[in-house]
């Protein structure tokens, strides 16, 4: 009997033989269909290649593509676990033609593998065709040799595919395989078409026409070809089981189920078992393709599978969470043909774990206050909408949970009071956002928000994909189309919006009448603002949309955040740890990071802590992201971020690894942060750390700034530029700079005494000038005052002049002027014998002021200052005029 696993490497092989390309799954987030809430079929990711859109380096290829229908309009959920067919997750295999062949290689590829590969007995299968495609039904009759009863003609949409209401369209045929008379049921178009005895295994398109809008159709003029087939329904056919959950690989899950629960698998709790089974691949799948559970949009959808899976688990008697301790089980199942399983394993343990404890909190509440409703109502009513929603806004089931378990009890939800609830919850939100204050736009963004939904962030795992266009703003107003400056708004994007430090993402938006050159990325109630300028055409809200990052700034943006991370730790290694963030900027061309510390870090601190950046870079170590509860993360050791809110869940990155017995926050890693910012994949892909320098931000609080990555290097290698360029001025080698350097300041230091010593000696003119026996300029309190004025001196210079002049005149005040331009410096000094009759430090704003000049200072043998007049245009004469008028002043 061959297991799924055999059944999906058989299918491959068969069209890769055929000269197929095998094609990974797409995940299950669809970045080239905005109007998909998951990927539901094979041909999702090759939706532009069947339009001529896009080309690829082949014309055949062949998936194994796992699907989701568990929202919108493809919503299995209800059914799951009570039909034998119904799933959240399935996996369908297909082949496609782009332009290749069509129908006739397509018919026989399907008849050899089915009946020769899968060795299905002919008399088994029938077929159907759309009721007018005469050559498909000529075809299957030359290739298998059906008879016309065998051959169904189908006049209904059932058998004619479109891919919306214009564009690629084509008829279909079903392949049926007959369970046998022992089954209720009829042939595919009888009365009895909805038994279970005829079950369709594979379903062909023959993608032959495009449609307009007015109804018109023609031919393409590439014609394709796009099957599918549930691995699932087909396994258990050649399993020779008629339920899917009796598979091989569903069965596996089973009894794991049944392990963690120790309830049995076939017993009274087979259906929650097979909910549990059904509900742990698409979480899984979902979490290890970026999905996190949430409030809004996709991450929705999977908290309400995961917490529909705990319900099933706490019915079955479960104490514990339950789902988490499955995960093994399907990896390996399944992680062989899907390694992002493999990858994520972790996440997705902890993802899982932390969803089902927080929900089996408030499980038994939730579900007693149920009981209590109902006890409350007469036998057979339904439960009223407003006790469904308090389920809801209180105890957090959506309201599918609240139909599940009343559907055990025979019970219904009256949907319409539902409703009626749910709307008077919003207005009163909107009523409390008016009058916030946060912005004053924000009114217009939460309105957005509540008719379009919050922005599905798709970011993390990649940096294109498609949207659709929600709306439109220009100046606070929503228009309808734009040209120009304009702000928008997408369902999903790659965009990250400006938070925890991160810059917003720049980029390009491209609808089929525009092109929008994105600047900057902003967030206000949950919405996506695409701040940008129409360079071509014009938008027009409800387009679809082509999103794409500037991938070399988002690549930088990303090495200075998660560089950013490695700072921090090794700040608080360095300094201690009272080292917190008070602040970060990781833009594209630099990083900044603001840090409490109460003083400048030296030197050799500065070099620790570069030298300990880049060495955990060079460990190349994988950078991970977990899901946690805020308080488990901090428990767990890691730093939040300054001025972040944080939910219920938090994604906490790790980074860098502990060799030996080293002291991280979990006993290995050494970086462990909260944060909701792109990261690098590798602390590698940082590639170099090079620190500018710190200084003072505020009051306590140090501000660190460095580069990372190419802005590193560039900035390395214009460092050594400069410095060539100086050894070349100084003709020595780079290494040798220093040494040069510091003998020329030496030199330097020694010319410079010299040259002052000149100086000197020149202007005391050889020591012929000034004698003890030239009459002083003028006496004040008795003491003789001698007033010199040396042009181009400085007023460094002025101190050693006055000690000159003391060893050559002797005692008394000396009033020393020197400068140019109209800078002035005035020194005066005064021989020990003669302070008490005249201080210089009382003389010297006695001078300044007759000179035009205030302030000074100084002690009472010396003291300077400085006056705006200019040595070249007055004499010493006038200057001595006007010391002594003002002396004379200050005695009357």
């Amino acid at each position: 009997m061959p297991s799924l696993n055999d059944i999906r490497s058989t299918f491959l092989a068969f069209f890769e033989k055929n000269g197929h390309r095998v094609v990974e799954s797409s995940p299950l987030v669809p970045r080239n269909d905005p109007t998909l809430m998951f990927t539901n079929s094979g041909m999702v990711q090759f939706k532009n290649c069947f339009t001529g859109v896009e080309k690829r380096d082949y014309v055949r290829a062949t998936t194994a593509q796992k699907c989701v229908r568990a929202g919108g309009k493809h919503n299995d959920l209800d059914n799951v676990g009570y039909t034998a067919r119904h799933h959240t997750f399935f996996e369908m295999l297909g082949n496609f033609s782009f332009g290749d062949y069509f129908k006739e290689k397509a018919i026989t590829y399907a008849w050899e593998l089915l009946t020769k590969d899968f060795d299905i007995p002919k008399s088994k299968l029938l077929v159907t065709v759309y009721h007018t495609d005469d050559e498909a039904a000529a075809i299957w009759k030359k290739v298998s040799g059906l008879t016309d009863d065998r051959i169904i003609r189908i006049a209904t949409k059932d058998n004619f595919w479109q891919m919306g209401p214009t564009g690629p369209c084509g008829p279909c045929t079903e392949i049926f395989f007959d369970h046998g008379d022992h089954i209720w049921g009829g042939p595919p178009g009888s009365k009895d078409e909805d038994g279970d005895r005829f079950i369709e295994i594979w379903n062909n398109v023959f993608m032959q026409n495009e449609q307009f809008e007015d109804g018109s159709m023609v031919e393409l003029e590439m014609q394709s070809i796009d099957t599918g087939m549930g691995l699932e329904r087909i396994g258990a056919l050649l399993q020779g089981k008629h339920d899917n959950y009796d598979t091989d690989l569903m069965r596996s899950l089973i009894e794991a189920s049944a392990h963690a629960t120790s309830a049995d698998p076939d017993g009274a709790g087979k259906v929650h078992h097979r909910v549990i089974a059904d509900h742990l691949r698409s979480t899984s799948f979902l979490i290890a393709d970026g999905v996190m559970p949430s409030n809004d949009g996709r991450g929705y959808v999977l908290r309400r599978i995961l917490r529909r899976a705990a319900r099933h688990a706490h019915m079955l008697g479960a104490k514990d969470p339950v789902m988490h301790k499955l995960v093994p089980a399907l990896v390996r199942q399944m992680g062989a043909a899907y390694p992002e399983l493999v990858r994520a394993q972790a996440l997705i343990e902890e993802t899982l774990k932390l969803e089902e404890t927080r929900f089996k909190v408030t499980l038994e509440r939730g579900l007693k206050l149920l009981d209590d409703e109902l006890a409350a109502l007469p036998e057979g009513a339904e439960l009223p909408g407003p006790a469904a929603f308090k389920l809801y806004d209180t105890y957090g089931f959506p309201l599918d949970l609240t139909q599940d378990a009343l559907r055990e009890k025979g019970r219904t939800v009256d949907t319409a009071g539902f409703d009626a609830a749910m709307e008077e919850q919003k207005a009163k939100a909107r009523a409390s956002w008016s009058g916030s204050g946060e912005a004053t736009d924000a009114k217009l963004w939460f309105e957005i928000a509540e008719r379009a939904g919050v922005t599905e962030f798709l970011g993390y795992d990649t940096e294109t994909a498609e949207g659709q266009i929600q709306a439109l703003v220009i100046d606070g107003t929503e228009v309808t189309e734009a040209t120009g400056a304009v702000q928008i708004v997408v369902n999903q994007t790659p965009f990250y919006a400006e938070s925890g430090g991160q810059v917003g993402d720049h980029g390009i938006i491209r609808t089929d009448s525009a092109e929008i050159r994105i600047t900057d990325t902003k967030k206000v109630a949950g919405v996506f603002i695409h701040i940008g300028e129409v360079t071509e055409g014009k938008v027009t809200k409800g387009q679809p949309a082509k999103l794409e990052v500037d991938h070399a700034r988002r690549t930088a943006i990303r090495a200075n955040h998660s560089a950013t991370h490695l700072l921090h730790e090794a700040l608080r290694r360095a300094l201690g740890d009272h080292v917190a963030q008070k602040g970060s900027l990781n833009a594209e061309d630099r990083l900044r990071f603001d840090f409490s510390h109460g003083k400048a870090m030296t030197a050799e601190e500065l070099m620790t802590v570069e030298a300990e950046v880049n060495a955990f870079i060079r460990q190349n170590t994988p950078v991970e992201t977990r899901i946690m509860t805020p308080d488990d993360a901090r428990g767990l050791g890691a730093q939040a971020l300054f001025g972040e809110k944080y939910g219920d869940e938090v994604r906490v990155v790790s980074m860098g690894e502990l060799l030996g017995s080293g002291k991280g926050h979990d006993g290995r890693t050494y970086s462990l942060e909260l944060c909701g910012g792109t990261h690098v994949k590798r602390t590698g892909d940082i590639g170099a750390f090079v620190a500018l320098g710190e200084s003072a931000s505020s009051a306590g609080v140090r501000r660190f700034e460095a580069l990372t990555g190419q802005a590193a290097l560039d900035w390395l290698k214009a460092q050594n530029a400069r410095l060539a360029e100086v050894a070349g001025l100084l003709k020595t080698s780079p290494a040798e700079v220093a040494d040069r350097v510091k003998a020329l300041a030496e030199e330097r230091k020694a010319l410079a005494n010299e040259v002052a010593q000149l100086r000197r000696e020149l202007a005391m003119g050889g020591g012929a000038a000034v004698s003890k026996e030239t009459a002083p300029d003028l006496v004040v309190n008795g003491v003789p005052v001698e007033i010199k004025v040396y042009k181009g001196m400085s007023g460094k210079e002025l101190p050693s002049m006055i000690d000159s002049l003391k060893e050559r005149m002797g005692g008394g005040a000396f009033i020393v002027l020197g400068g140019e331009g109209d800078k002035t410096s005035v020194a005066v000094g005064v021989t020990a014998e003669h302070v008490a009759a005249f201080s210089a430090k009382e003389a010297i704003p006695v001078i300044l002021r007759a000179l035009g000049g205030k302030g000074g200072g100084g002690r009472p043998d010396l003291a300077q200052g400085g006056a705006p007049i200019n040595l070249a245009e007055i004499s010493e004469r006038e200057i001595a005029d006007k010391i002594a008028t003002a002396f004379s002043a200050e005695q009357n």
